[in-house]
């Protein structure tokens, strides 16, 4: 049987001019999770849910709309702002029925306190990007959120608008908010936040229908992934105001009499859109099965960023090596003097990549193998390169690695690249890159930790270890990579020697 929960939802959507079909089963778990099933087979094209936008929340819907623009608040700041009004109007908001079928706070790392942070991401894709964001929306909350409680009506509680709450507001924009229309910009959309995400596995599309005015051969569509990454993508801005609104004239003062207009016009859009959402089948799915959304073909680092949660055996995970470890081992084997020289040409060249990335199957980035081969060439390669003061000319960026001629900036292949020196590197700067994580527990042992969690009381520490491990899988792979190049086996003299080599240069 359905929850309280569940109904009161159900019949807050019919009220609300939400429309889901009878063929999707809405199913909560014993956390409170909700999720959508097949009731019956569904077929590609069939359209198994239409919303209204007024049922949306947006800056636009909500009851905040006159606070957020009087304060020129935009994005996620400022729908943050909607969903905060809205919870703290409790049972007198129109969105109550919906928003108490969202969970508080989604568990994304924004969230976490930075002890947890540092204990289970240090080292991992996002740690440093984490850190920063909470830093932005501390920020964020003290110089727009906390003045505007002293504006609130009597009827909105001011403890929905502290930092715990700004943070889950936030969290739950970055992993549920949809693109809905220029007019409405980014919002919440009741239902089609519900359908879970499988990568590469997408099942019903969220559609943005144009009004019937508008040609019926263009069609405006928009995606999870479109929202949530834009809408993460905008967090890194510390300050909320919009400074060039279309509300706005150029100078960014109206006149009463153009507000109104803009008021007028505004009213008038909102009226004349009947346009609706519409969730429609991409592919079948048989009765029982859940349906799933999409975010797009994304690794296991954006999933858990942005949404809280990793995938096993993730085809779409990546690690970045960052050129600062490129910088720290050069300057170990050479000086500093050297490093700072072979970067200035690196960057002359016309290279200017801060991190360089690791393909899943283990392949190094082409720009980190022509970096190396800068750092090793040899000094009369090198005065050759850097005294021509043409680093534009082919002539100017050609050198010779074993029997190829190959020229900086032009596509090369990795096997001409991959030359003794730059395996031994490599293998030097991927133990550089795992030791970040500060853990001296192997990779086989990593693994056997992700298999002994059990969910959800050990959620953070289970998708913290998933991302762990399938970024030292990459690492791994790209280690096996090197030394089949190398034609080792154990890693052992050869690299030994080719390491003397190195150190007898400096």
């Amino acid at each position: 049987m359905a929850s309280r929960r569940l109904i009161a939802f159900k019949k807050w959507m019919k009220a609300n001019g939400v429309d889901c079909s009878d063929a999707l089963d809405l199913l909560e778990d014993q956390n409170d999770a909700v999720s959508v099933k097949a009731s019956r087979d569904l077929k590609e094209g069939d359209v198994v849910a239409n919303i209204s936008k007024t049922a949306c929340l947006t800056v636009k819907t909500s009851g905040a709309r006159e606070m957020i623009e009087s304060a020129e608040l935009d994005g996620p700041l400022a729908l943050s702002v909607a969903i905060m009004y809205e919870r703290g109007l409790g049972e007198e908001s129109p969105w109550a029925g919906y928003l108490q079928i969202l969970p508080f706070q989604e568990d994304l790392p924004l969230v976490w306190p930075l002890e947890d942070l540092d204990s289970l991401l240090s080292g991992t894709e996002i740690h440093k990007d984490v850190k920063k964001d909470h830093g932005l929306v501390y920020e964020d909350w003290e110089e727009n959120i906390v003045p505007l409680t002293s504006l609130l009506p009597e009827n909105v509680d001011p403890g929905s608008f502290g930092i715990k709450e700004y943070l889950a507001a936030k969290s739950l924009i970055a992993s549920r908010s949809f693109e809905i229309d220029d007019y409405h910009g980014w919002g919440m959309v009741p239902l089609a936040d519900l359908f879970n995400h499988k990568t590469g596995e997408e099942d019903v599309h969220f559609t943005a229908e144009l009004p019937h005015s508008e040609s019926d051969s263009e069609v405006d569509e928009s995606d999870n992934s479109d929202a949530a990454s834009e809408a993460t993508d905008e967090e890194d801005e510390p300050s909320g105001k919009n400074s060039t609104s279309p509300e706005q004239s150029l100078e960014g003062e109206n006149t009463d009499e153009e507000a109104k207009e803009q008021e007028e016009e505004d009213s008038s859009v909102l009226q004349d859109d009947v346009s609706s959402l519409e969730m429609i089948m991409v592919k079948n799915v048989p009765a029982g099965a859940e349906v799933y959304n999409t975010y797009g073909l994304i690794g296991n680092a954006a999933l858990l960023h942005r949404y809280g949660f990793t995938e096993l055996d993730n085809l779409y995970n990546i690690v970045n090596i960052d050129l600062d470890l490129v910088t720290e081992w050069s300057t170990s084997s050479f000086t500093t003097l050297y490093t700072r020289a072979r970067l200035s040409l690196f960057k002359k060249l016309g290279y200017n990549s801060e991190y360089f990335e690791v393909s899943p199957t283990g392949e190094p980035e082409t720009e980190l193998l022509m970096l190396l081969n800068i750092l090793l060439l040899p000094d009369n390669t090198y005065n050759k390169l850097d005294q021509t003061g043409d680093c534009v000319s082919k002539e100017g960026r050609e050198i010779t690695i074993g029997k190829h001629k190959v020229v900086f900036g032009e596509s090369c292949s990795s096997d001409v690249l991959l030359t003794d020196g730059v395996c031994e590197a490599l293998l030097a700067i991927v133990d550089k890159r795992e030791s970040l994580y500060g853990t001296s527990s192997s990779f086989e042992e990593d693994v056997a930790r992700v298999e002994s969690c059990v969910l959800p009381r050990d959620r953070r520490l289970y998708h913290s270890l998933m991302l762990r491990v399938s970024e030292r899988r990459i690492l791994e792979k790209l280690r096996s990579n090197v030394r089949e190049r190398l034609g080792e086996v154990s890693g052992g003299k050869r690299r030994k020697k080719m390491n003397s080599k190195i150190l007898a240069r400096a």
